[in-house]
């Protein structure tokens, strides 16, 4: 994305402390922006609103319309952008060029539907508030255009930038980050006449970036590869890191030489870089940089709220607001639906696009230039996009309320009933999948339950057959038939789950073998407490392992590992026996310690698991 922003605004000389004369530099607007967003993100997440919330609420704090510390947000804006950029590159080096064309029909069909029908009906909305035509056309296609960086944030928040529904959501976003390109044409063509830029100059800057994009997918292909492995053999990190740094700056300004994005410059890179053996190295590179620019970003666009405005004219923005985002967010939902998303997915991207973004200050800066829309227009319509921003994360805190319960498909999945097998597994993650392996070695019969769908359709793959159930529940442990196998093996994850199963089976089938997976050491006395005949805390046996392994680098004789570990079990074991007499504190002068013994605490000691 591109700002057309003015320099920084400079104080006088003989404004200026004694400090920075000195130093040439004031260090205090930097600590400022510093202090405001290491105070008010984590506070805002602390307090369940999300810190893109904290940092729109920190930027307006210390903005021209708050403490008045900063009196040129543009500028900031400016700087800050480079964190949107920076996001969207570690996008791009997740979306190998596969994986992009695979999505395609998302990008192009579902992207174009979502603006174009938005579009639409958002024009329709604002000529009943009275715009003229093309004033309404404008406003409309920028409030269309959301807020990557906040959607991108709050994708990233809750893990679902690389899941299927999140990969649609992205797709979206690329397509109206290209949309900005024949929407600035547009608004120049819509020009009155005596408009600054002529539609000829217009298509000639069109086929200028066309020729820049070709350009910078060819310097890609060939040249970026060849290039770090060339640095590469310099063994200078930091080097690395500028290289990386370079990449990403470089195809952003590119990108706007020729009149596109500087974002999607950066996303072109980072998918022309996905495939090499450098992109783990350059994600870590850019990812601080990354997320301090971002929140700084989100600073910004706090202080571009224009308070005053907002104040003389609450009621026709708050109108505005309300307006275009119910009703784009209606469509979005809509548009969705006929996509084939289900009601939950559909109802999350609605709230998710309600919003206007970034790409709105763009559109309506150049269609103020020239004359498309007034100055009224331009600053109620940018106040509107501001705050359908700063909406969005709370709008985002109330949708789990209104989402219905996540209806589990059991399409190729069978519910357990009537098994009968000799041994029974209940839980098949990692530690299941391994236990299992001997007694079907043997040739026991063996019956396999886990509540988790999609893990059992992805043991179906390779030759296993699991049921569906949950361990917890008597019924189902009687379906599952726990009262007729030998022996019954809980290998869940979770410590307290594996207690309460052991539990129940030990309460309705006293003459079961209960063997389980302890998570820890006071998991382990729980499920000994509850009675079952054989429990292993799950890390004990590779941990032994491992040190044994550690010590025979470190120059010790075999006989000497089998003596240290014969010694350290009996250690455990007597140290175990205690602590099932009393309480998880006993027997901890067994352990053996590293700190010095005037040092150590007289408190608990660790688990030591």
């Amino acid at each position: 994305m591109s700002f057309s922003v003015g320099p920084c605004q400079q104080r006088p000389l003989k404004e200026r402390t004694l400090a920075e004369a000195a130093h040439g530099f004031d260090l205090a607007p930097t600590v400022a922006l510093l202090a405001a967003g290491v105070a008010a993100a984590p506070l805002f997440k602390r307090l369940g609103l999300g810190s893109v919330l904290g940092y729109l609420a920190a930027g307006l704090a210390i903005g021209p319309f708050g403490l008045r510390l900063f009196t040129d947000p543009d500028a900031i804006l400016h700087v800050a952008e480079l964190g949107v950029v920076m996001f969207l590159f570690i996008i791009g080096l997740e979306m190998q060029p596969s994986k992009l064309w695979g999505l395609r029909k998302e990008i192009f069909g579902l992207g174009f539907a979502q603006v174009a029908v938005c579009g639409a009906l958002l024009t329709l909305v604002a000529m009943a508030f009275g715009y003229s035509g093309p004033a309404a056309f404008v406003t409309a296609l920028g409030f269309v255009l959301t807020s990557t960086a906040i959607v991108m944030q709050i994708l990233d928040e809750r893990g679902e930038t690389n899941l299927p529904v999140g990969q649609r959501n992205v797709s979206i976003l690329l397509f109206e980050d290209l949309a900005i390109v024949p929407l600035l044409a547009i608004v120049a063509l819509m020009a009155p006449q005596g408009g600054e830029v002529a539609p000829l100059a217009r298509l000639t800057q069109i086929g200028i970036a066309a020729g820049v994009f070709v350009g910078l997918l060819v310097v890609g292909r060939y040249l970026l590869n060849p290039l770090f492995q060339l640095l590469a053999q310099a063994n200078a990190r930091e080097v690395m890191t500028a290289a990386a740094l370079l990449v990403v700056l470089g195809a952003a300004l590119a990108m706007q030489m020729g009149g596109l994005s500087m974002a999607m410059g950066a996303f072109v890179a980072g998918v022309l870089l996905s495939e090499s053996s450098f992109r783990h190295q350059l994600e870590a590179d850019i990812e601080p940089f990354r997320g301090i620019l971002l929140g700084l970003f989100f600073m910004g666009v706090g202080m571009a709220l224009n308070v005053d405005v907002v104040l003389q004219s609450w009621q026709a923005i708050a109108l505005l607001v309300l307006a275009f985002m119910a009703v784009k967010g209606a469509a979005v939902y809509l548009i969705a639906r006929l996509f084939k998303s289900d009601h939950r997915d559909a109802l999350t991207r609605a709230f998710l696009f309600a919003q206007g973004g970034e790409f709105a200050f763009v559109l309506y800066a150049a269609a103020a230039s020239e004359g498309v829309i007034p100055a009224e227009t331009h600053a109620l319509a940018t106040a509107a996009a501001i705050l359908s921003m700063a909406l969005t994360p709370i709008m985002i805190l109330v949708l789990p309320r209104l989402l219905p319960k996540a209806e589990t498909n059991f399409d190729g999945v069978d519910k357990a009933k009537d098994l009968k097998g000799s041994a029974l597994i209940i839980g098949f993650g990692r530690f299941g999948q391994i236990v299992s392996q001997p007694l079907l070695a043997r040739g026991a019969e063996v019956s396999i339950i886990d509540n988790d769908v999609e893990m059992i359709r992805a043991a179906g793959e390779f030759g296993f057959k699991v049921y569906y159930g949950d361990g917890t529940r008597t019924d189902i442990l009687h379906a599952a038939g726990a009262g007729r196998a030998k022996i019954v093996l809980v290998c869940v994850d979770k410590g307290d789950v594996a207690v309460r199963i052991a539990k129940e089976l030990k309460r309705e089938f006293p003459l079961a073998q209960v063997f389980a997976r302890a998570y820890d050491r006071g998991t382990a006395i729980e499920l000994v407490h509850a009675g079952v005949e054989y429990q292993i805390r799950e890390t004990l046996r590779s941990a032994h392992d491992m040190g044994d392994n550690a010590l025979v680098a470190l120059g010790a004789s075999e006989e000497d590992v089998v003596e240290i570990r014969a010694d350290l079990q009996r250690r455990d074991e007597e140290r175990f026996d205690l602590q099932l007499a009393g309480d998880i504190t006993s027997g901890r002068q067994l352990l053996l310690g590293n700190a010095p013994m005037g040092l150590a605490k007289k408190g608990p000691r660790p688990d030591a698991s």
